[in-house]
């Protein structure tokens, strides 16, 4: 009789203690009464009716979550191989649990589907220069899609891009190029501009004889300070003028 209350007071004992859980401050139970959901619990010490209830933890802090390398072929017909990162936690536990069976594979089959699509889009020039802009179309998609799992996702960033090495000389080829045009096009704008200064000048300096008298002795000044150089220069005609008309004066 002893024993038979022994085991009644261990049973009683094990069934009080398992109705007792500990939920942490980043988790959620979600709670399940003869098979329905009944609300979501936590955190702290909660009482889970054992035969009666059940519980689904689910944990509310952020999940890094490495999206496989995907295939991916560009709008310009460009073979590259692409991954990324999402950052997702969840927000609606009980969504979480009653909405998806695997929610982290949900997502991840979502977030590679979804970036092989938003890329196919796009050039290889866009996904090389317009990652900002790539990563936030690909988060919008995935968090509006989510959010039927009780799902918030706050973050994609591509990682890597691959591209095949003959694809890599091209694209070398490509900006050399790009750059000797841009090179060319600065030098023909600097011939521009120095052109029409240099017109602009000779329309002054055919107003104005004298200035041109000046300049040509400020020339003479400017090559007379190398002393080891001998130069045969001609005497303008405007010079032989201006004696003529000073010895006429003086006889």
């Amino acid at each position: 009789m002893d024993i038979v209350i022994i085991v009644v007071a261990v049973i009683v004992l094990l069934f009080l203690i398992s109705m007792f859980r500990i939920l942490y401050e980043y988790e959620r139970g979600v709670i399940f009464t003869l098979g329905r959901f009944w609300k979501v619990k936590g955190p702290g010490l909660i009482i889970v009716v054992p035969f009666i209830q059940s519980m689904r933890r689910r944990d509310l802090r952020t999940i890094v979550m490495d999206v496989p390398t995907q295939d991916v072929i560009s709008r310009d017909n460009v073979s590259v191989r692409v991954n990324a990162v999402v950052y997702f936690r969840i927000v609606e536990p009980n969504k979480a649990v009653n909405q998806v069976v695997d929610f982290y594979e949900a997502t991840s089959q979502l977030a590679q589907t979804t970036l092989r699509s938003v890329l196919g889009q796009h050039e290889l020039d866009e996904m090389l220069s317009e990652r900002d802009k790539l990563n936030e179309d690909i988060q919008k998609i995935l968090d509006e899609h989510t959010d039927a799992w009780g799902i918030k996702v706050g973050n994609v960033e591509i990682k890597h891009i691959d591209i095949d090495e003959s694809m890599v000389r091209a694209i070398a080829k490509q900006a050399e190029a790009e750059r000797e045009r841009r090179a060319k096009v600065i030098h023909a704008e600097g011939e521009l501009q120095a052109s029409s200064k240099l017109s602009q000048a000779a329309h002054i300096l055919a107003k104005e004889p004298q200035a041109l008298q000046l300049r040509y002795l400020q020339t003479l000044a400017s090559i007379g300070e190398d002393q080891n150089s001998t130069i045969v220069f001609p005497l303008p005609l405007e010079f032989l003028s201006v004696f003529q008309s000073v010895m006429d004066k003086s006889q």
